[in-house]
């Protein structure tokens, strides 16, 4: 599938010059994610492989959830994590849409009945998101960036809420480590603006840091 473009209401553009951080910015970020995903894929591969079991013994259907989602300047990609919810999740959504304790255009609920019983674990120790190694290898993420929306969730976002696609979409964030579903949606895409201004190499650094507490469970993880 090609990529798409959500919308053409907003001047990346003008935006980029604006936020403009240095080619020698984006050449470390991007050894940072090839040697750092590698590294993490070999190094993590028993953990794969025990959640891979794990999750075929605790429910029928696939290991891997793959969906799509919208990275930098609107380009559609696959985004890869372990499947932590009932096959058919995305029917029952529609029976929940009521339930929702997210604002905004996303879909958040504390005790989801399509959560499996591995799904709540590997939630909240974000072991879910490994398989995103592999997006950020193939270059459609990067370890540290704007965790990447729905389709259907970004063709409600107004123009300030877009400016977080002028940056590559990341496995970890501000909103990753700062209280991710306590935070309401409008102060999670001031997060991820926040990042856009900001951004260096130390601030990927640090947020990287900070995330492996995360690993260790987290309260606001679900």
């Amino acid at each position: 599938m090609q990529n798409e473009k959500l919308s053409e209401e907003i001047n990346f553009n003008h935006y980029e010059n604006k936020y403009w951080k240095s080619s020698i910015y984006y050449c470390l970020k991007r050894i940072i994610d090839i040697f750092g995903s590698l590294v993490g894929i070999i190094l993590l591969s028993p953990v794969f492989i025990i959640i891979t079991i794990a999750i075929k013994i605790d429910s029928k259907g696939p290991v891997i959830f793959s969906q799509y989602r919208v990275g930098k300047n609107d380009k559609l990609f696959k985004m890869y994590k372990f499947r932590s919810m009932v096959p058919d999740a995305e029917k029952l959504l529609i029976k929940l849409k009521d339930k929702n304790e997210m604002s905004g255009p996303m879909f958040k609920m504390k005790e989801d009945p399509r959560i499996t019983r591995i799904g709540k674990f590997i939630r909240r120790t974000s072991i879910d998101e490994l398989p995103q190694l592999f997006n950020i290898l193939k270059g459609h993420m990067s370890f540290v960036g704007p965790r990447p929306n729905l389709p259907r969730e970004v063709a409600n976002f107004s123009n300030y809420h877009k400016l977080k696609l002028l940056a590559k979409p990341g496995l970890t964030c501000y909103w990753q480590v700062m209280g991710r579903n306590e935070i309401d949606f409008e102060d999670w895409m001031k997060l991820d603006i926040k990042y856009i201004e900001e951004r260096n190499t130390w601030v990927d650094i640090k947020l990287i840091i900070k995330t492996f507490f995360v690993l260790f469970g987290d309260k606001n993880a679900h």
